[in-house]
């Protein structure tokens, strides 16, 4: 006879979206390694954060069909950081929904209107070659809005901007009062083997990311939500801390 093929394990398949709050909501665009979020209104506009990379608005619009949403509910955009895969699928999302441009902090304006990443920390040698890597550019945004550290945004009741450059320039997290839930952007990752930085190669400072990480630390929050990896329910902030402590 045959023989007989060796069966490969199935990959486990994302949900479309994950409920995290109310009106809150995690849309993985590459399983749970890279993630989109959407604040719901009270009137049902809808917030997205994050556009992933150039495929993911596919996986986004399945995302905003899962809590029963279209493109043309999201009447705001917010990227917490120019890079690739968080600003890639700006432009297309931008298209689909109407919306006239991102949100970004000032200090990332510049990269995503060119469609180009952040210059990579050039102390390190990986960072030098990255920064000529194809990948580093993605299609151009317009930009709405200016975010600066310390806006409270109207987003299903306040969204908080808390500026934590390194990764890049104008990274930030961004922290919804009303439900605790904290979005990491990339500041810290939370991979299957546990919590880590993002790759010293990709940031613009490494050294900064890593200071500048501690206000993780130092906000009132419950829920952890990470632009890579799934999110910490249980004591994220104790967690998160931990890590601090033990990677500073």
């Amino acid at each position: 006879g045959s023989p007989t093929r060796p069966v490969r394990p199935r990959r486990r398949m994302s949900a479309p979206a994950v409920t995290l709050a109310p009106g809150v909501v995690r849309i993985p665009t590459m399983r749970d390694f890279i993630n989109s979020y959407a604040f719901v209104d009270e009137d049902g506009q809808v917030t997205l954060v994050d556009c992933g990379l150039k495929k993911a608005p596919a996986k986004i619009v399945k995302g905003l069909a899962a809590i029963g949403k279209r493109p043309a509910d999201v009447t705001r955009i917010i990227l917490t950081h120019a890079h690739t895969d968080h600003a890639g699928g700006a432009a297309a999302m931008l298209s689909s929904t109407g919306v006239a441009g991102v949100d970004i902090h000032a200090a990332d304006v510049e990269f995503v209107e060119v469609g180009h990443w952040p210059p990579t920390d050039q102390s390190t040698t990986a960072g030098r070659l990255f920064s000529r890597m194809p990948g580093a550019t993605f299609a151009p945004a317009t930009v709405a809005s200016v975010l600066h550290d310390g806006d409270l945004l109207p987003v299903a009741g306040g969204l908080r901007v808390i500026h934590t450059p390194g990764h890049t320039p104008g990274h930030v997290l961004l922290l919804h009062e009303p439900s605790g839930v904290l979005i990491t952007g990339d500041a810290i990752f939370n991979m299957a083997w546990g919590m880590r930085w993002p790759l010293s190669a990709v940031c613009t400072s490494y050294r900064q990311n890593k200071q500048s990480a501690h206000a993780l630390g130092e906000l009132d929050y419950q829920l952890a939500a990470f632009t890579h990896g799934p999110e910490i329910r249980d004591n994220a902030r104790e967690s998160i801390r931990g890590f601090l402590r033990a990677k500073s």
